[in-house]
């Protein structure tokens, strides 16, 4: 089996933007070291407990720090950006780090409506670049190509290129949470992943109608998929669980409509008294996830596996931190991490 890491360089109440980005540095060191296949970062915009803001820029930092993991994007949100500006940017992230780079490219906007009318606007984008999505993805592959475009410019033979002298491309992989997703990836043949790891609901029936609609191309000559999953692993289930229940508050923070802070520290998570809705919503978030022991993760994992028809699953290690850690650290997504790598690695 092979495992993958997805991270969105989470910021704990007792960090800066500075300490959280030293703490994924580190930890995409561990996955590198430990053998992990790829790493990849998010796009969320203005949320106080997420530093992912650019997965380029974090990817170039991180291609920087480690040898042999691949890098890439979960995912760069395509409405957001020109198509060139994308291909320019993985294009060079390519011919930096040759055979590392993965382009995920997502659809939703990855911030809420009025951070997103700002980005937009200054970019210049606006609800027509949503509509134009399926255009702008057969656009980003092909300028990222050693050929580039043709444009047609009157008495010019005009081609656009997003880099010069391209001697291999980025991986190219569609992200949802949707069956909008799983239908287009199948009718472009793209690599696909659906993003089990955020709601855990329609996983299974969009593999299904990936899988079965699925149209041979030259990004992928049949279906390519894997699975997302939060994790956090300890020693103990009872520490793992602590470890994990920071961001389920986060989380139902988020799908009840309350002000969103920094990730809270464990001790704070716990003294924490939370309505009835709120205390479900944890409780069902805790039950999808991988969380336990080593051996119960592993377990769980391999089950997931089995059960979505993979062999690759990328967990998302959700561990917060107790008072008195170093701010600069992650012990417990590093734990988690160390620990699944001894089961299944």
């Amino acid at each position: 089996m092979r495992l993958s890491v997805l991270d969105l360089v989470p910021v704990r109440t007792d960090q800066s933007t500075g300490d959280a980005l030293a703490a994924t540095v580190s930890l995409a060191q561990v996955a590198d070291r430990l053998g992990f296949t790829r790493f990849w970062v998010a796009e969320h915009h203005n949320m106080p407990a997420v530093a992912a803001t650019s997965p380029p820029v974090l990817i170039a930092m991180l291609g920087a720090q480690t040898t042999s993991i691949r890098l890439g994007s979960g995912g760069v949100m395509l409405p957001n950006h020109a198509p060139l500006a994308v291909a320019e940017q993985f294009a060079l992230l390519e011919a930096a780090t040759p055979g590392r780079i993965d382009l995920g490219i997502g659809r939703a906007p990855g911030s809420d409506p009025v951070t997103s009318m700002a980005l937009r606007g200054a970019a210049g984008r606006d609800d027509t670049d949503i509509e134009n999505f399926p255009q702008y993805l057969d656009d980003v592959v092909a300028l990222m190509g050693a050929e580039g475009v043709r444009v047609a410019v009157p008495r010019q033979n005009y081609v656009l290129k997003a880099t010069p002298a391209a001697s291999t491309e980025p991986r190219m992989w569609l992200l949802g949470s949707s069956m909008y997703s799983a239908h287009l990836a199948a009718a472009k043949g793209l690599p696909y992943v659906f993003a089990h790891h955020f709601s855990g609901q329609g996983t299974a029936e969009a593999l299904q109608v990936y899988r079965s609609e699925f149209q041979p191309s030259d990004l992928a000559p049949e279906p390519v998929t894997f699975l997302t999953v939060n994790a956090a692993v300890a020693e103990t289930e009872r520490e793992a669980a602590a470890l994990m229940l920071p961001n389920l508050q986060m989380m139902a923070k988020l799908r009840t409509g309350q002000p969103l802070t920094a990730l809270d520290l464990v001790e704070d998570a716990q003294a924490m008294e939370l309505p009835a809705q709120v205390e479900a919503m944890i409780s069902s978030g805790l039950a999808r996830a991988v969380v336990g022991t080593p051996e119960q993760a592993a377990d769980q994992i391999q089950e997931l596996a089995f059960q979505f028809g993979v062999d690759e699953v990328m967990v998302n290690p959700v561990a917060s931190a107790r008072r008195g850690t170093d701010p600069r650290t992650a012990p417990g997504r590093e734990q988690t991490l160390e620990l699944l790598a001894k089961e299944l690695l």
